[in-house]
Formats: structure tokens, sequence, C-alpha cells
């Protein structure tokens, strides 16, 4: 790692970048066209937040809240625990513990510099991790293994088998820093006695080790109220998800992002419900007036995109939709596979509900939704079988009747590009024309923002699309 790498915590670095972004953000119209002149390096990404509302303004509240969470929790009295976007963090907030998202943070990054998180990455690579792991875990994780972040004190999780560099790196960072750590395992099957029990037994054993090392014991009446704000977001998000099958929707490219990276931060917790009630509010107010979501008001093309977004700087992949007509109708990422949720009716036995009469219940509730995490619920085996990516997808896209499919990962993501192709066929095969984008969402020396939006626009241009 370059030495002037080493100069600045990466946390306390990106946290004031969006503590400085949250304040720009709060000003007046007058104030941000002024500040943007001294903010030529963060000026796009700024921007793009800005020209989204009142909602693109209250999630980089909520990420600078984030930040802020990470920061003070020593001052607090509060333990901080490394987890993945893969596990719900519904359970830490109900315990006051801070969870820090590997992803999450790695994603700022990206987003916020134009350098990258490259040295990061690399440096994972330079003390022994595979340069074939997954670049999510790899960016934020290599200042974490660097002492360049708050200490961790507990790593937790979510779960093997279902991405093993995801899970290779947490069991590698609690090894590397001697952290306790603590690995959530699945049930190959969802929604059957024997797996929900399985499920919650595997919480139970967790929330003991919590317990244990934190010197806590989990409140379950604040647990309750942790999950009466889910429900509450459940809500919410279905809400905008009903929206997005207009056409034109009034849902902006840019929404897709803020639901899953709240999500991921705050599941439960009050800010998040906050940013849904803006998004819901501004949504309505175009779909009543007729006003599309794209800035243009010309809605040329619907994209579902199966597995990641793109996190390249300045959010290049946000302003590529908006520039092309697109509307993008969400992703893996995206949805929560809530009971009443619409495009769970083609998909028995893959919704979750919440269940708040005793704390059995809240615990099979909260082991249900984490079994429905992003990957967990998807990409748990082949990709035909039901239930499964195949299946979530055709009923994803048909209902939001998408004219095309996206793919788009990292090398790392070794569990879909060993079924990717096959998938695709079987996509086609259903009338969806399908782009395979050979990237890394997280790392742009893989192939540049540039490259692959000229590979985006051919396959639009070749299959007829635009």
């Amino acid at each position: 790692m370059r030495p002037e790498i080493r100069e600045y915590n990466y946390d306390w670095l990106i946290g004031n970048v969006l503590a400085s972004a949250a304040k720009l953000v709060n000003g007046t119209s007058k104030e941000i066209e002024l500040m943007y002149h001294y903010i030529p390096n963060f000026k796009g990404l700024a921007q793009v937040f800005v020209d989204a509302g009142p909602p693109g303004m209250a999630f980089v509240n909520l990420l600078a809240e984030y930040y802020r969470n990470i920061l003070t929790a020593r001052d607090q009295g509060k333990m901080i625990a490394a987890t993945t976007f893969c596990n719900n963090p519904a359970i830490l907030i109900a315990m006051d513990i801070v969870p820090t998202t590997f992803e999450i943070l790695t994603a700022n990054g990206c987003l916020a510099w134009k350098r990258g998180m490259f040295d990061y990455m690399d440096y994972c690579v330079e003390i022994g991790m595979p340069e074939t792991s997954c670049s999510a875990q790899r960016g934020a994780l290599g200042a974490y293994l660097a002492g360049l972040c708050e200490p961790i004190d507990l790593v937790i999780c979510d779960t093997p088998g279902v991405c093993d560099t995801n899970a290779n790196a947490f069991a590698f960072a609690a090894t590397y820093l001697d952290k306790p750590f603590y690995q959530l395992n699945y049930p190959s099957t969802i929604g059957d006695d024997r797996s929900q029990k399985y499920h919650v037994d595997d919480y139970k054993a967790m929330i003991r080790f919590i317990e244990q090392h934190s010197g806590r014991k989990l409140d379950y009446d604040r647990l309750a109220e942790v999950l009466r704000e889910i429900d509450r977001q459940d809500t919410l998000t279905a809400e905008l998800e009903d929206m997005l099958m207009l056409v034109p929707t009034p849902i902006p490219p840019i929404y897709s992002l803020l639901i899953y990276g709240g999500r991921f931060n705050f599941a439960g917790d009050p800010i998040y419900t906050r940013l849904l009630e803006t998004m819901v509010t501004t949504a309505k107010e175009r779909a009543e007036s007729g006003i599309p979501g794209l800035k243009s008001g010309d809605e040329k093309l619907r994209i579902f995109m199966c597995y990641i977004d793109h996190y390249s700087f300045n959010l290049s992949f946000v302003n590529y939709l908006e520039e092309r007509g697109i509307a993008h109708t969400g992703s893996i990422l995206t949805r929560n596979f809530r009971d009443d949720n619409k495009y769970v009716r083609n998909l028995p036995d893959n919704s979750y509900s919440i269940d708040l009469s005793s704390p059995e219940a809240m615990l099979e509730s909260l082991a249900q939704m984490n079994a429905r995490m992003p990957m967990v619920r998807s990409i748990r085996g082949p990709y035909d079988r039901h239930g499964m990516w195949l299946e979530e997808t055709l009923a994803c896209a048909k209902l939001y009747q998408a004219d095309c499919v996206i793919y788009n990962g990292t090398p790392g993501c070794r569990n879909t590009w060993g079924m990717v192709k096959p998938f695709a066929r079987d996509l086609e095969k259903q009338g969806f024309p399908v782009h395979i984008m050979n990237d890394d969402a997280f790392d742009d020396r893989v192939e540049s923002w540039e490259a692959s939006r000229d590979r985006l626009d051919e396959f639009f241009k070749v299959r007829g699309l635009l």
C-alpha cells in the first residue's frame, strides 16, 4: 500500500466527506451551485443526489449517519460488528451494536473517489487473500486489515456456501485480526418446517454468541420495536414497487440504490423509514402529475438487473440510464420477498411475514427474513430449481415489463459465473434479451466504465432495443 494512503483512516476520511456532503445538500440552491466550484472531484456524485431531490438528500444524510455511528461508537460505549450485506442488521440494531458492512463501505469509496478502492483491494492480496476473491469485500476490508479503520469487536457473517469468496473474506478477516467470529449457516431449502427450525436454532446460537462477547442481553421489547419499523419499511417499499409497474414509471433509476442501500445499513431504524417516506411522497406526486422518473421524460427502455448494479465513480451507471432514457426496474438487491409483495405470488413458499406475538415468533420472523436476503435466497443452489434465480428473475422481469435483462457482478462471483450462460439462454427462450457485463462492479481496472458503456450501447443497438 502506498505510504500516502496510510495517512488517513478510511472510515474517518469518507465519513467526513459524507458529513460535508450532507451539509451541502441541506443548503439552498444558490449555496449548492456556488459550492460546486470548490469540490471538482466530488461535484459529479453530489449533483446526482441533489438532482434526485428530497430522497437523494435524505440518502446522503443517511450515509453520513452510518459513518457517524461507526466513528462515535467507542465514545458511546458501543461495540462494532463487521458484517455482510447478506445479513439483516436487525439483531445488531436491537442490541445497540454498530454494524459495519464491508460491501457498503467499498461501494461508497468507489462512488466517491476517482482513485477508487484499488489500494485497499490490492493490500488484501499483498497479505494473502487471492486476487480472484470478491472486490466487494476486499475494498473496505483492505483498510481494516491495514489498521486504517475504527477497530471492530466481532465478525458476524452470513452465509457459507452461498458465496464462497464472501464467506472466506470474513473468515480471513476474523483470523487476521484475531476477533471472535460467528458464521450463520443456511438450509438448502426455505419455507418448510425442518429448514425453519434449523435456521431459527442457528439464529439463537448467534444471539448467544453476541451476548457472550458483548455482555448484553437481547431485549425482546426493543427487538419488537425494530421489527415494527421493518414492517413499516416493507409497506413503503411495496408502494414504490407498485409504482415501478407503471409505464412509464415515476420511479427514477437512482431509487433502486436508495432502497437497498438504506435497507442494508438501517433495516429497522427510523432513519430508513424517513427516507422511504420521502421517496414514496415524491414518486406519488410524479405519478399523479404524469411525470416519468427519467429526467428526459421519455422512457425508451426498461431493464431488469438480475444481479447487482455498477458502482463506478460518480454513479456513471445511473447517469448512463438517465441519458439513454432507460428505466431501472430493480435488481436482486432491491427485492425483499415480503408475503404481500406482488412478485411473490408466483413464487409460493418463498416469502416471509412478521409475527410479534412472542420472542420465539420474532426470531422465526427474523430467520425467515434473513433466509431471503440477496444471494442467500436466490443463489444457493441450481439456478433453475424452484424458487431460485431463474424463476425469480422471470417473475420480476414479467411483472415489471422489462424489455431486457442485464447481468453485472464481479470476477469473484463464482456462484453466478458458473451458471450465467445457461441462465441467459433460458431467459432468451422466454423472450428476454440478455447482456452479460464482463466487468467488475467495484473495480474499473478489470474493464473501464467507458468500455462497459460502449458494450451496453452495442447490445441495445444490435438487439434493436434502442
